[in-house]
């Protein structure tokens, strides 16, 4: 894995309640996309590399369902997240 337990720290400080939680849904999700876009960089240097490609799409996949999560629980919590992370134009 490319991120140092310092990098994720800081992700989830940022993005979380605090740099030991975890748990929260803005942090898996910052941490997700973190790591989808290094997958996409790598992806786009090794363009046949299938185990990467799949990794990349799981990873998709459980980022939009957190997303789904907090959309039903906390639509406000949800947007601001969307709004940090630039992931809708």
């Amino acid at each position: 894995m490319h991120l140092t337990t310092e990098e994720k720290k800081k992700i989830y400080t940022e993005f979380g309640k605090s740099e030991y939680d975890t748990g929260s849904s803005e942090g898996q999700i910052a941490l997700f996309t973190e790591r989808i876009n290094f997958l996409t960089q790598h992806l786009q240097v090794n363009a046949k590399d299938i185990v990467t490609q799949r990794a990349l799409l799981k990873l998709v996949g459980k980022r939009r369902s957190i997303l789904d999560y907090l959309r039903k629980k906390d639509i406000k919590r949800y947007r601001e997240i969307i709004k940090k992370l630039n992931l809708r134009k």
